[in-house]
């Protein structure tokens, strides 16, 4: 298929336009370059810059003709869409509005979109179900609940066939694209930023959670697990139809156990620094997959933690200074 990738500079985008390229697609990775990183762009993609608030920008581009779209392109920082709400909604949800009426103007019928488990907000139960209310508490979940339900209308109103993935904590490196955020607010980068020296030491919010070791517990997926389940996603679409998926493993590491496994991957002394609990943060968040698994085939293929550290660190090494060293 001819594909377009919106945010396919950035860490998740560059890792499934490079999946995309090895399955025979044609890929267009379109990126404002303002959190992604040009020396993340696979090789073999074509690369338009833009930004898809530049209306005329965007449609020109999806005027090529284009059999569908991924979209990943969104503002992403909890705390940045506190401060900055009125940014976060302009960007993500009218930054996607943009996007719709062009692929329907371009004849782009499948979308993939990167959603995320912030929808939810803090859940009533765990594991996190789709049909379980989405109750975000941050401008940035906020958002993206909006644009899952602007897709569902356009889907029904377009007959355009849509797939939205519900991420968790996504983690690990595919060969020669990793995580490189700047500013970095992940846990196991910070981790192992701290273990190659770049930081004096990793804060741990919250240690008084109703966990085992009591800390906060969230579940962790392989970025190239991830990418995978945007192909099988692609090939899932339906006309008219909007689907919904989670993606996770269906278990949770706690902070404690990934600056654990991050000291036996490295062999290198982490120091970790109790802090207080940070407001909002729910002592356990995790996915069921089940869905995804039953409708589409996916299957997690590295969902053990020591891998998806492992494979983080290997990167790291390789890329001092990140994608700018």
């Amino acid at each position: 298929m001819r594909l377009l990738v919106t945010g396919g500079a950035g860490y998740i985008g560059s890792v499934v336009a490079g999946q995309l390229l090895k399955a025979g697609h044609e890929v267009t990775i379109f990126d404002n370059l303002s959190r992604g990183h040009r020396r993340a762009i696979p090789g073999g993609a074509r690369f338009v810059e833009g930004d898809l608030l530049d209306a005329e920008r965007t449609r020109e581009v999806l005027h090529e003709g284009f059999e569908g779209v991924l979209h990943f392109a969104a503002l992403s920082l909890v705390g940045e869409s506190v401060e900055e709400p009125e940014r976060y909604y302009r960007n993500n949800v009218l930054g996607t509005l943009e996007l719709l009426e062009a692929m329907v103007e371009g004849g782009a019928s499948r979308l993939v979109f990167s959603s995320t488990a912030a929808v939810y907000g803090e859940p009533r139960k765990v594991p996190i179900e789709e049909d379980d209310p989405p109750l975000p508490t941050n401008p940035y979940g906020g958002s993206k609940l909006a644009v899952d339900r602007m897709i569902s209308f356009v889907a029904r109103a377009r007959g355009l066939a849509a797939v939205s993935l519900r991420y968790f904590n996504v983690a690990g490196a595919s060969g020669r694209f990793g995580e490189d955020h700047r500013p970095e607010t992940h846990l196991i980068p910070l981790v192992l930023r701290t273990a190659l020296g770049e930081r004096e030491y990793v804060e741990v919010y919250g240690t008084d959670y109703p966990t085992p070791d009591g800390t906060a517990i969230r579940d962790y997926i392989h970025v190239e697990d991830l990418a995978r389940a945007h192909l099988l996603a692609l090939e899932a679409a339906r006309e008219g139809e909007h689907r919904i998926y989670n993606l996770g493993n269906g278990e949770g590491f706690s902070v404690r156990q990934v600056i654990e496994t991050a000291r036996e991957v490295t062999e290198r002394e982490i120091e970790a620094k109790e802090a207080p609990r940070r407001p909002g943060d729910p002592p356990v968040l995790v996915a069921s997959s089940g869905k995804i698994r039953r409708e589409l085939g996916w299957k997690p293929e590295k969902p053990e933690l020591a891998a998806m550290i492992s494979d983080a660190w290997e990167w790291m090494l390789s890329h001092p200074g990140g994608y700018g060293g």
